[in-house]
């Protein structure tokens, strides 16, 4: 008769590799320069992309954070003040946890919706469907 830890060590090496929902997707960090007092980004358009998100939403979301005048110039996004990449990142994941992420499921498979006027983040992973805040 085998025993427990023999039976165990025998079901792990036959389980599936484990991966988190997570480690597959990841978020480019954004390209840019300064200009004078401004910050230009080369690829935020890229990102928003990546996230299946409007360009749009997720640039008024970082003029919010940021607290920073700022506008797409074709596929370039310039801001009215300097700000570091590090804390242009942090907002980027900051967004993406509070509008791509499922949360329940925490898988970046979602849509935005709008229904009665309200936004919702609907996961196409799990099906749950979690109203968001108004940006």
């Amino acid at each position: 008769m085998e025993t427990y830890e023999i039976l165990l060590q025998k079901a792990r090496q036959e389980l599936p590799e484990i991966t988190q929902g997570n480690e597959r997707f990841t978020i480019d960090k954004v390209m840019g320069h300064l200009e004078r007092n401004k910050t230009v980004l080369s690829n935020l358009k890229k990102i928003a992309k990546d996230l299946d998100r409007d360009p749009e939403h997720l640039l008024k979301y970082l003029l919010r954070e940021l607290a920073t005048p700022g506008k797409f110039f074709g596929e370039r996004v310039i801001f009215g003040t300097k700000i570091s990449a590090t804390a242009i990142n942090k907002k980027i994941k900051k967004y993406a946890s509070e509008f791509v992420f499922c949360p329940e499921c925490h898988k970046p498979e979602t849509k935005l919706i709008e229904e009665k006027g309200a936004r919702y983040i609907k996961c196409n992973a799990c099906g749950a469907k979690k109203p968001v805040k108004a940006i």
